[in-house]
């Protein structure tokens, strides 16, 4: 893949020179090491960078300082061009560093200390799976407290009829009309689960319930829930698994379809005779990476395979068990068991549940949690009599959507205050323009508490935010280091990778003043016939002498059995197939016996000399030398227009 294909994000990573968030301590952090044209460079900004991307082991060595040197510099050069171009004053970029700055403004907006708590919460629940079922009665978050009192006495009255002996199936199903639909079928069974997969408030009754008991009602965004929990059991942890694989698609004919069948249940009896499954899976599974290691597969745990793969994995009991053929969307398997264990340690997963805590509605707790903390630090002070003036120009046009706000057109007294910044009433009406919608018609008074309180949390994320380059070097640096990656992303892929892409004239010049770079070695046009047995080889050749085709000879071999004759027909290379380069001319082999007892015919067709490829077949090549030609042309004339000057006594002193 060339560079023009790269993502953004993954080309701002290889593209920068990262600021780094480790500063550097030295005595002479301000002197000048480099002009790079007028734009002079110091040690303090250059030790920043050079300890963030070299180890401790190479920073003190003068190769690797002199070569970083030259790094930095064409680094320097190319932002200095975009930046005397005005690319950093586009509106694209402006808004593309914004977009980045709210991404990498997220850590900071969130109470760490209460994240951390969320994170060993979750690891410690998904230690275990809850069966559980649940009876449901709907009510939408910001529905009128009489309709929320009417749901909640609703789902009081089911659990009290359960709590006297009724069945929480029967109940469940009667409730699906105005709950949960699934329950007329399922009784309200929702099967097992583990944290983070429901949502956060219903996780936590499940988890907090005892077997055999029915929790106090629950409010979720669906509405009031009642659980019964069935059981509890530790977590199913990861298995590790081999399979052997014989491959299916959609589009099958019938009769394929029935061979891969009959392939599998020929693999399945063979395995059960005796024969060893890593061995199967080398000659006969269809998923050639895992053949090669005898059918493994990586560790996985729950949700990472198709449904029926993961539960038969699960399902077998000892290491070397092997299960019956089983179906997927990707064919037919053979599995066996390798190794299961336990979840990973919470050092190992803390990064994939920060990830996923993040996504998750308990990410919430943090944000409430940091809002009060912005609050107590900023002094935040709120006059709500000024919030309940807008309970008389609210009216109805706001639950379609259309309030035009003219009613509160006068209204501009202060609402509150974070330090000295103050919102107005003014400031309030416009949000409410902006965030209306159409909604269910409900009470004014409420509607406008919700919007407020709303319109409070974000305008406290927001100064906070705000001042996130005041209270954190680390992440001042790091936007420093995103705007000069965007800016570099843009300049490099005008001047050279998508314009190495697009030149195709530049691009075929190129190949042709260098195609010798580009060569084919010789190659062996070849077909691999490879046989159960030598009785099957004797009937091959018998076939071959017939001028059968290929086709032909497998659909007559395999008549009986799908693992008679295997054969792959292609161009191969030196050391792709050891029994191709073992017959390296032209003709058919003799019987070659493998270390599988099989016997192995090699046909060679022609012998292919060593020659230049085309340029399509090269392209891929060609087109990043070419873009590799281009940058250092870029860059030469570069410092021709920013000449570059280094104080090597200055440079001496970096540490």
């Amino acid at each position: 893949m060339y560079k023009s294909f790269l993502t953004r994000s993954v080309a701002l990573s290889f593209a920068c020179i990262a600021i780094s968030s480790c500063f550097a301590q030295t005595a002479n952090k301000d002197a000048v090491l480099m002009t790079v044209g007028n734009t002079k460079v110091t040690v303090g900004e250059f030790e920043n960078v050079y300890h963030k991307n070299n180890s401790k082991e190479t920073t003190g060595d003068t190769k690797s300082l002199n070569d970083y040197v030259d790094l930095f510099v064409n680094f320097k050069l190319k932002v200095k061009e975009a930046e005397d171009m005005g690319l950093d004053t586009a509106k694209s970029f402006k808004d593309e560093l914004m977009g980045y700055r709210k991404q990498l403004a997220q850590p900071y907006l969130t109470d760490k200390d209460v994240n951390e708590k969320l994170l060993q919460e979750t690891y410690n629940r998904m230690q275990e799976d809850v069966h559980a079922a649940h009876i449901l009665v709907k009510v939408g978050e910001s529905a009128l407290p009489k309709d929320t009192l009417l749901a909640y006495n609703k789902i009081m009255e089911y659990r009290k009829r359960i709590l006297k002996g009724e069945d929480f199936a029967a109940v469940a199903r009667e409730s699906a009309a105005n709950g949960d639909p699934s329950a007329k079928e399922n009784g309200g069974d929702l099967g097992y689960f583990t944290a983070l997969q429901m949502v956060y408030p219903f996780e936590s009754a499940a988890f907090s319930t005892k077997v055999g008991e029915v929790s106090m009602p629950v409010r979720t965004r669906f509405g009031y829930h009642i659980i019964k929990v069935i059981d509890r059991r530790k977590a199913q942890g990861e298995v590790l698994v081999g399979h052997i694989m014989v491959k299916t698609t959609p589009n099958m004919t019938n009769e394929d379809s029935l061979n891969a069948f009959t392939k599998i249940t020929e693999i399945y009896n063979k395995l059960k005779a005796g024969a060893k499954f890593d061995e199967l899976a080398q000659q006969f599974s269809d998923d050639k990476a895992s053949a090669k290691k005898g059918g493994e597969l990586p560790w996985f745990g729950t949700g990472k395979m198709p449904a029926e793969f993961e539960k038969a994995s699960f399902a077998l009991a000892n290491k070397g068990d092997y299960s019956a053929p089983l179906k997927t969307k990707y064919g037919w398997h053979v599995i066996r068991l390798v190794d299961k264990r336990g979840l990973a340690s919470f050092e190992d997963m803390k990064n994939e549940l920060k990830g996923k805590v993040s996504k998750d509605s308990r990410s919430q707790v943090g944000r409430s949690s940091l809002i009060a903390k912005v609050k107590s630090e900023y002094k935040f002070k709120e006059n709500l009599k000024m919030r309940d003036e807008f309970y008389k120009v609210l009216d109805t046009t706001l639950f379609e959507g259309r309030w035009d706000g003219v009613k509160a057109a006068k209204m501009n007294k202060p609402m509150f205050n974070f330090n000295d910044k103050v919102y107005t009433q003014t400031d309030f009406a416009n949000y409410i323009k902006s965030h209306q919608s159409k909604r269910p018609k409900t009470d004014i008074p409420m509607v406008v508490n919700q919007f407020y309180k709303q319109f409070v949390d974000e305008m406290a994320v927001a100064y906070e935010e705000a001042r996130l380059d005041q209270k954190y070097p680390e992440f001042k640096a790091l936007m420093q280091e995103y705007r000069d990656g965007i800016l570099l992303f843009e300049l490099t892929d005008e001047k050279v990778w998508s314009k190495a892409v697009k030149d195709t004239t530049g691009s075929k010049a190129f190949y042709e003043k260098n195609k010798t770079s580009y060569m084919w070695d010789e190659r062996a046009d070849a077909s691999v016939y490879t046989c159960a047995d030598e009785k099957i080889a004797k009937q091959v050749r018998a076939l071959m002498k017939k001028k059968k085709s290929e086709k032909e000879i497998v659909a007559e071999v395999n008549k009986n059995s799908q693992l008679n004759l295997q054969v792959e027909s292609r161009v191969f290379n030196k050391g792709e197939n050891e029994y191709v380069d073992k017959n390296w001319n032209p003709g058919t082999s003799a019987d070659i016996r493998d270390k599988d007892g099989k016997t192995v015919i090699v046909v060679v067709n022609k012998l292919m000399k060593p020659e230049p490829k085309s340029y399509q077949d090269s392209k891929g090549m060609v087109t990043a030398d070419y873009q590799n030609f281009l940058e250092k042309e870029w860059l030469e004339s570069l410092k021709k227009k920013y000449p570059v000057t280094i104080d090597k006594a200055v440079l001496a002193t970096v540490k």
